[in-house]
């Protein structure tokens, strides 16, 4: 558990300061038009890069600090499904859909086995 959130934690923050530093890069690589606001992708890059410290200090004690796996789950669940509707409608190309392998999708066994793993501890654990 503490290497896979220590490697989300890295991952998130490498490509959170990817997405700050050069914002039109992904774009670029999708043959997407920049937006016309990078700095709302910037802005994107910094909550990725954030959820990635939250994830290095729950790699210390993983159990205790489900909840920010759990927050971070979530926005790795309904981030595909945003995705997908994007890309359904024509909003966004599907080369654009890349984003989610890596940043989401890759991600969701590990986290459901840790909350699974918390859930059950927790299940066990004697009330006061």
């Amino acid at each position: 558990m503490r290497r896979i959130l220590l490697a989300a934690g890295l991952y998130n923050i490498l490509w959170g300061a990817f997405v700050v530093l050069w914002p039109h890069a992904i774009f670029d690589w999708a043959g997407m038009a920049r937006p016309n606001y990078p700095e709302l992708w910037q802005c994107i890059g910094m909550i990725v890069g954030v959820y990635g410290v939250g994830y290095a200090i729950a790699a210390f004690d993983p159990v205790r600090h489900w909840p920010i796996v759990l927050v971070g789950f979530l926005g790795k669940f309904f981030g595909p499904l945003g995705m997908l509707h994007a890309v359904w409608t024509g909003a966004l190309p599907a080369a654009f859909a890349w984003n989610c392998l890596t940043n989401d999708l890759i991600w969701w066994v590990p986290f459901v086995l840790l909350l699974r793993h918390a859930w059950r501890v927790e299940r066990e654990r004697p009330t006061p």
